[in-house]
């Protein structure tokens, strides 16, 4: 049987944080990616990771953001509204001695409706049942959040069929258990 602590850890697939066991806040619905879907979806992106800008939306367990870090990219921001997920990413980016983070506790529509910067990669992986992923691909497209090329990850439950802009091209769908993830392109 694993320990409460156990139970919230996740742990860093690959580069250089490889193997290291990062701790998640206990919040209710919290759920990280699972190792196998992130190893697909690194894979899919490790040609774009490198030096890249990265947007953790909905950052949670922090399991998207930093493996980016781990593996390369230069830059990651990380948003999400609730307090003690954001207390405890800044605990583990502190342990990682990763400062090219910057953690924004805001809500994700609100954030993104400020002054853009544009990012080369997006994780977008809301809480499941919550509708929120149609408002935020519309706030990345119509914000200028989206560098040219730009990757756009999105996790949702099996059974979702992401609607994307016609500037957006779907070009990688898998699933895995309940989980359904993709991968844009931004023309």
């Amino acid at each position: 049987m694993k320990s409460r602590q156990q139970e919230n850890q996740l742990r860093i697939i690959a580069g250089r944080w490889r193997g290291r066991k990062i701790s998640f806040a206990p919040v209710p619905g919290l759920r990280p990616t699972p190792d196998r879907v992130r190893e697909t979806q690194f894979n899919w992106l490790a040609p774009f990771l490198q030096g890249a800008r990265c947007l953790d939306l909905f950052a949670g367990s922090g399991a998207l953001g930093i493996e980016a870090a781990s593996r390369g990219a230069a830059q990651v921001v990380m948003v999400d509204y609730d307090p003690v997920v954001v207390s405890t990413l800044r605990e583990q980016l502190q342990k990682l001695e990763f400062s090219e983070a910057l953690l924004v506790q805001q809500d994700v529509n609100s954030w993104l409706q400020a002054k853009a910067e544009p990012f080369d990669i997006v994780f977008l992986d809301p809480p499941f049942r919550e509708n929120r992923l149609p408002a935020c691909i519309g706030l990345l497209e119509e914000h200028g959040w989206l560098a040219a090329g730009a990757r756009v990850y999105i996790e949702a439950e099996k059974a979702y069929s992401p609607e994307l802009p016609d500037s957006w091209d779907l070009y990688r769908s898998k699933s895995a258990g309940q989980v359904g993830y993709h991968l844009a392109r931004r023309e």
